[in-house]
Formats: structure tokens, C-alpha cells, sequence
């Protein structure tokens, strides 16, 4: 039996790298973090994904990331709005959590080791993305070797393997390999800044994203937005 370790947002990357997951066999353990971002919505988001694709187990792992700040995600900082796509592919947007990857997949190594599992999955992609260092493959790459130095599995010879298949895929791919997949994209979350009632915003980089990969695959964004 092929275990895997996902981790899971709730967001359309992470949840179809589930499905990617499931669909080549492998019995799925999903992976959240409450890590204290400023909403609920998206660990709730993951929920209802891991349920709806059948995930062996789903865990959320509560960790506070506020106590470093410094994201917009995480601290009292304003999410960017409105800006476009040659501003979303520069720099490095106050959106980033610092480290956050690198965090978190080190949760998904320790329950890897535990399981036991051999691989890791994690929906980054380094075409329609903010920027973010630790969405590059070079990241993925150093952190595997990382994995298997600093692991007693890795030492004893258990290779561990961090899949990322989304990571040449633009935004409308990703969508549409989904769709494929027949995932219900309207259990999704991706806005950073969600209105109160849980409606996302349409104008941070997130939403702009997800808008333009469904305009762009020709699909209806099935979730709802709030009317600006």
C-alpha cells in the first residue's frame, strides 16, 4: 500500500494535488495547519475537501506563526488589492508567510516518518504564482535532501520524495486537471482577505489568480464573491 502525506489548503492547487495524489494510488493522509492566519475559512475549506475526495485521514496541525508576524496573513498588515498581473509577478508580496513552507513540510516529514510514508505532495507551482521563494523547484529540491540527511528513515535508507506536480502548470491548468479529475472546485477557498460571511474578495492577488485561471479555461468560478 503507497501512503502519501498532502498537504492541504483548501485552495484549488492543494486540492487537486490531492486528487493528482489519490488518482495514482495513493492512500492519502492530509496535512492543514491553523497556523494562526486571520480566518477559519481555509482550514474548514480543507475539511470539506478531504472529506469529499476521500482522504485515508485528515489532520490539523495548530501551530502560531503570529508570534513572528511580519505577512499580511499572519500580523496587522493590509492584503494588496487591485494590483496587476505585472505587480503580482514581481517581488515578493507582504502575503508571504515567512518560512511557511519549509515549516510545513517538515510537519509532513515527521507524520511521513510516523506513518510510515515515502512521499510528500505539495501543490506549489512556479508560473501563476505571487512570488513566493519556497515555490520554486530549486526549494523543493534542497528540502528533499534535507529530508533524507536528517531522518532517522532517511539515514536507515526509507528515500523520501516531495511530489509536486503542479509546479509547471499555470493557473488554468490547474483548473482544468481538476475539472478532469471531477473535483468540486466550489468546496475551494483561496482569498486572503474573505468578508465576514466567508465571501471571497475578488481583489486580492489570490482571487485575481483564481479569477483569470477560470476566465482563461473557460469555466464558472463556482464559489461565491463578494458584489463590488
Amino acid at each position: 500500500m503507497k501512503r502519501a502525506v498532502v498537504l492541504l489548503s483548501g485552495g484549488i492547487d492543494s486540492t487537486t494535488t490531492l486528487a493528482i495524489a489519490i488518482a495514482e494510488g495513493y492512500v492519502a493522509y492530509a496535512l492543514s495547519f491553523d497556523y494562526g492566519q486571520r480566518h477559519q475559512i481555509e482550514t474548514e475549506a480543507a475539511r470539506r475537501v478531504a472529506d469529499s475526495l476521500g482522504a485515508k485521514e485528515h489532520r490539523v496541525a495548530k501551530i502560531d506563526l503570529r508570534v513572528f508576524g511580519g505577512s499580511a496573513l499572519t500580523d496587522d498588515l493590509d492584503v494588496p488589492k487591485q494590483r496587476s498581473q505585472s505587480e503580482i509577478a514581481h517581488g515578493i508580496p507582504v502575503t508571504y508567510v515567512p518560512a511557511r513552507n519549509t515549516i510545513f513540510l517538515a510537519y509532513a516529514l515527521a507524520w511521513a516518518e510516523v506513518i510510515p510514508a515515502n512521499d510528500i505532495f505539495l501543490g506549489v507551482n512556479a508560473i501563476d504564482y505571487s512570488g513566493y521563494p519556497d515555490c520554486r523547484p530549486e526549494f523543493v529540491e534542497a528540502f528533499e535532501d534535507l529530508a533524507n540527511l536528517g531522518t532517522k528513515a532517511g539515514v536507515e535508507g526509507r528515500r523520501f520524495q516531495i511530489h509536486t506536480p503542479l509546479i509547471k502548470f499555470s493557473k488554468t491548468e490547474i483548473i482544468r486537471k481538476a475539472v478532469e479529475l471531477g473535483v468540486d472546485l466550489s468546496l475551494t477557498h483561496s482569498c486572503y482577505d474573505p468578508s465576514p460571511e466567508g465571501l471571497a474578495c475578488r481583489e486580492c492577488d489570490s482571487c485575481l489568480l483564481r479569477l483569470k485561471g477560470f476566465r482563461e479555461a473557460g469555466i464558472k468560478d463556482p464559489i461565491r464573491y463578494a458584489n463590488k
